[in-house]
């Protein structure tokens, strides 16, 4: 753990990263944390160390990359992780990730629109992550998305409206 750091921040990529490729015409996740950083550097929070991961759409994750996450979580020394993962699969990454992994508070988020297209939901969901993990003391996975902070199973994305609602 880097000295007076105490906030790992893992980017897998998703939405949240993705920018305009202007040759391809597509989105694209480029390999990079800048939006991660971008965020960090406005927000003046710096007790956290960011690495960049996967740098993949979730859409595209393998066991493999379930794997390789729980492999750098569990040789972490570091107690608080943030995820930044895409939304269509951070349900399942969590579930893979409750099933190994007890001692830690891990919040996963994202955002469904590209924060280089607009910065404000993966920015909101970015800070609700960090307020979340800064205050809360419970070692479980949660996620965090459009307002809401919940275990991960007690929050599901709602495909039809767009955004991520709890669980009665």
């Amino acid at each position: 753990m880097s000295k007076n750091k105490n906030i790992l921040i893992l980017n897998t990529g998703g939405t949240f990263n993705k920018i305009y490729d202007e040759i391809s015409g597509k989105l694209i996740v480029p390999r990079n944390n800048n939006a991660i950083n971008e965020i960090l550097k406005m927000s003046n929070f710096t007790s956290c160390e960011v690495q960049g991961l996967l740098h993949k759409d979730s859409l595209e994750f393998k066991k493999k990359d379930r794997k390789l996450l729980k492999k750098i979580i569990s040789k972490s020394s570091f107690q608080k992780i943030i995820i930044v993962h895409g939304t269509d699969t951070m349900d399942k990454t969590a579930k893979y990730l409750s099933s190994f992994i007890k001692n830690k508070t891990i919040v996963l988020t994202g955002a469904m629109i590209p924060y280089s297209i607009n910065c404000v939901e993966a920015t909101s969901n970015f800070s609700l992550a960090i307020g979340n993990i800064i205050s809360n003391e419970k070692n479980d996975i949660f996620i965090a998305m459009h307002g809401n902070v919940q275990k991960y199973n007690q929050i599901k994305k709602n495909r039809e409206i767009g955004v991520f609602e709890c669980q009665k």
